[in-house]
């Protein structure tokens, strides 16, 4: 097991695609415990021309999805590759979820997760998100492991 995951192995343990895709690398790992999500905030990023026109922000929804895209390649990776196969995460609950300040373009989204306990094919996380060392999000949430259909 590796300690970080390009854009490409997490398209192998996910099933989003651009341009809901929002993780671009997953470091720092340490197996069904925790990890680093870094997501690039771009100018042409998909949603800056309607949220705001003049004042791009990141939508806090968007920041929310990607603590649960960094949860789910968490679990996914550290899970065996069987285990996971033809499963898909869901977000079941989404709880103290705070936006303390804006995300702008142009920058590198830090997300923090940890796995807090898991039973069964549920599993609860919390994460902070950081640019450049300044807290922008945080929030807890749970998620279940399905099967495809």
């Amino acid at each position: 097991m590796t300690d970080k995951l390009n854009k490409d192995q997490i398209k192998d343990l996910l099933p989003h695609r651009e341009p809901m895709l929002l993780i671009d690398e997953l470091i720092n790992i340490k197996k069904l415990q925790s990890a680093t999500a870094i997501v690039n905030v771009k100018k042409d990023s998909f949603f800056v021309q309607g949220h705001f026109p003049g004042e791009p922000v990141m939508p806090g929804v968007l920041i929310v999805e990607a603590f649960g895209q960094a949860a789910a390649a968490l679990t996914a990776s550290g899970i065996d590759k069987a285990t996971y196969e033809n499963k898909l995460v869901f977000l079941m609950t989404i709880e103290k979820a705070r936006f303390r300040n804006p995300v702008v373009p142009d920058c590198k989204l830090e997300l923090n997760i940890e796995a807090i306990r898991s039973h069964g094919r549920v599993w609860k996380y919390k994460g902070e998100a950081f640019v450049s060392g300044k807290k922008m999000a945080d929030a807890q949430w749970a998620a279940t492991i399905v099967d495809r259909k």
